[in-house]
């Protein structure tokens, strides 16, 4: 189902504030989490810091100058060689324009800034029961089956 609107592919930067908090809210709703991603934005500052970092990518799709999509990776530089790896975090289509390429097309415009870092591999995960995510991303590359473990960061004394 190809929408006749053209969609444009933006690379956020720290002038883009209300670009970020559109994406937030995109997000938000795609994921069924909404509460997560507006209850307690981030200050200004610290969206600026993060966009104008060399770490973070986030990118918006836009049609008729609204977000509809959007996607947040993260530029992991390596240890054992000279090279780094792009971990997508979030990425998110808003219902109303799902089936349309725009996943597609911001991964696509991912890859060349991994080109231009000269990253060796994008990656990212899916839960297991988000059939669409993992089509997508079968069709794009290949699957690894890993393990994904959350550590909390408190510590005991018995751990210190």
């Amino acid at each position: 189902m190809q929408s006749s609107e053209p969609v444009s592919i933006r690379q956020l930067s720290a002038s883009d504030l209300t670009l970020m908090e559109g994406l937030l809210a995109i997000f938000g709703e795609a994921f069924d989490e909404v509460d997560t991603y507006s209850s307690s934005r981030p200050s200004n500052a610290y969206l600026k810091r993060l966009l104008s970092s060399d770490y973070v990518i986030a990118l918006a799709a836009l049609k008729n100058g609204l977000i509809v999509a959007g996607l947040a990776a993260y530029e992991l530089q390596k240890f054992e060689q000279e090279r780094s790896e792009i971990y997508i975090y979030d990425l998110a289509v808003s219902a109303a324009h799902r089936r349309e390429g725009i996943a597609t097309a911001l991964i696509q415009n991912l890859k060349k800034i991994a080109v231009a870092r000269a990253a060796s591999v994008i990656f990212v995960q899916a839960d297991i029961e988000d059939d669409p995510a993992i089509a997508l991303y079968t069709k794009l590359g290949a699957r690894e089956d890993v393990l994904h473990f959350d550590i909390a960061v408190t510590v005991s004394d018995e751990n210190a």
